[in-house]
């Protein structure tokens, strides 16, 4: 965090306070307010902390009105094209992409670490089959502090480490099982001579009863999902793992509790609502109907998968995941889908016009996301448990960056009170 020594000046009843003024190494200046209370006896109030910095970081950065996303300083669309997911995995924790003899290093480690305690097979058959997936995933990575007692110390940095490794290593299994599950298909363990993406692939959608082979256009646009998902700076489910964690609570529970906020429809179900949305239309003659509802201020209705909160211009990942759905597409057809030819239709005709070319509505990465999940053949229910196997790895690091921070302190968020005033208790015959 850089400082020049620069300083505001706020005035409460006539007494001046100065606040310092930090200069980032991208984004806005950054008003310093942590002796604010001491000093004036004042808290800031900001509902959601839309505007306010609750750490530093060097992980990542986004700028809504360029577009822009950045890991470690290298573009999302160059990461996306041109790496994979677990290259991006080891940047994302250590902060520099890995020379070919470490990349090989942490694909062994992060490869030969996907099986599960086998007695972690009885917390599956514990719920119900029609639980939702992401009911499992929040349960199961939480009770991996039971079975993994060697890496729950936050205070060793060794035991951190395997901890890292161990919940990239095996969310993807804990996903896929949680997919079998559903549906009642046996569990497929993971498999060594396989890819992080084709391993994920291989135990969704293989069977005992028959050979399965994993199309590498899949396994490469499942690649860029994971990529394109892994870290998206403070939000929501991460704020949540830096909460839970600011307490020193041990890592596989901190995960959970990001997983579980993740599971709200207005952060990680975003694609299903999408595909949800694509339903709702059915067949691309009523397109034109949808369309001018969008664009009816009084109605309720909303295009999903259109625009984005943070970015004000595009979303610089939807260009790269466009490319997959556009293979993945070509590779599996539509033509069985109607859902799949809404898609294209509804993307082509808002893309063509002026009021949403106007407004900068353009699809984003869920609106894609969600095409592509859907003609991989994953229910919708399974979007939101692939979001969060993605984002792990930046969970993971964000939790470790906070753990190193000499100004870690645990999360204590101030209030706006508007309730009674105290008041004396009245007997019950009285009242």
């Amino acid at each position: 965090m850089a400082d020049d020594n620069r300083q505001a000046k706020l005035t409460i009843d006539g007494q001046e306070y100065d606040l310092p003024i930090h200069s980032p190494t991208a984004g806005p200046d950054v008003l310093d307010i942590r002796k604010l209370y001491g000093q004036a006896g004042v808290f800031t109030y900001d509902p959601g902390f839309t505007s306010t910095a609750s750490c530093d970081s060097t992980i990542t950065f986004i700028d809504g009105d360029k577009g822009e996303l950045l890991h470690r300083g290298y573009p999302i669309d160059q990461l996306a094209s041109k790496s994979n997911y677990l290259e991006v995995c080891y940047l994302l924790l250590y902060g520099e992409l890995p020379s070919a003899e470490q990349m090989e290093e942490f694909e062994y480690l992060v490869t030969h670490h996907t099986m599960l305690h086998e007695q972690m097979v009885y917390f599956f058959r514990g719920f119900r089959r029609d639980a939702h997936p992401m009911a499992i995933m929040v349960g199961v990575v939480g009770a991996m502090a039971a079975f993994y007692h060697d890496s729950t110390d936050i205070a060793d940095s060794h035991q951190r480490e395997v901890a890292s490794i161990r919940l990239i290593a095996k969310m993807p299994t804990i996903a896929a099982w949680a997919y079998k599950y559903s549906v009642g298909q046996p569990f497929v363990y993971p498999r060594n001579d396989l890819t992080y993406a084709e391993n994920f692939l291989n135990m969704c959608f293989s069977v005992p009863a028959e050979e399965y082979k994993v199309n590498p256009i899949l396994a490469r646009a499942m690649d860029r999902i994971f990529t394109l998902h892994a870290d998206h700076e403070q939000n929501a489910s991460t704020s949540t793992v830096r909460l839970a964690s600011s307490s020193g609570a041990n890592p596989f529970a901190c995960i959970a509790a990001g997983i579980a906020c993740l599971w709200g429809p207005a952060h990680g179900g975003a694609n299903q609502a999408c595909l949800e949305m694509l339903r709702e239309i059915g067949t691309p003659d009523r397109i034109p109907e949808y369309l001018a509802r969008a664009k009816d201020k009084d109605d309720p209705f909303r295009l999903m998968g259109f625009g984005h909160r943070v970015y004000k211009n595009f979303d610089p990942r939807a260009k790269v995941m466009k490319e997959s759905a556009d293979e993945v597409l070509d590779l599996l057809g539509v033509e069985d889908n109607p859902i799949l030819q809404v898609a294209k239709d509804l993307e082509k005709a808002a893309l063509e016009d002026d009021y949403f070319v106007q407004r900068k509505l353009f699809p984003n990465v869920d609106f894609y996301s969600g095409i592509i999940l859907e003609a991989m053949g994953f229910p919708t229910a399974m979007f939101t448990p692939i979001f969060a196997l993605s984002r792990t790895v930046g969970w993971v690091s964000q939790w470790k960056e906070q753990l190193a921070d000499p100004q870690l302190k645990i999360g204590r968020p101030r209030q706006l009170y508007l309730g009674e005033t105290a008041r004396d208790y009245v007997d019950i015959e009285k009242r």
